[in-house]
């Protein structure tokens, strides 16, 4: 499955974790790493709009001072 690791290997790993760190914790932190996620997801995306605006006021620019400079 994973590096070489069976369903018999995943299983031992998997109680060991929930006897460490408890049921309660474990969701506590997979819904900390989930909202992380897409914090950074909606980051991401509003970096690409800014992104995508800003060629476009570029590109708009550039017409409109090729339009100039031809009168």
């Amino acid at each position: 499955m994973f590096g070489g690791l069976g369903v018999g290997e995943l299983s031992i790993i998997l109680v060991i974790v929930v006897v460490l760190f408890g049921a309660g914790r474990l969701a506590g932190i997979g819904s900390g790493l989930g909202k992380g996620i897409r914090n950074f997801k909606d980051e991401m995306d509003t970096i690409e709009s800014k992104e995508t605006k800003n060629e476009a006021n570029l590109e708009e620019a550039e017409t409109t001072k090729e339009k100039s400079s031809a009168k």
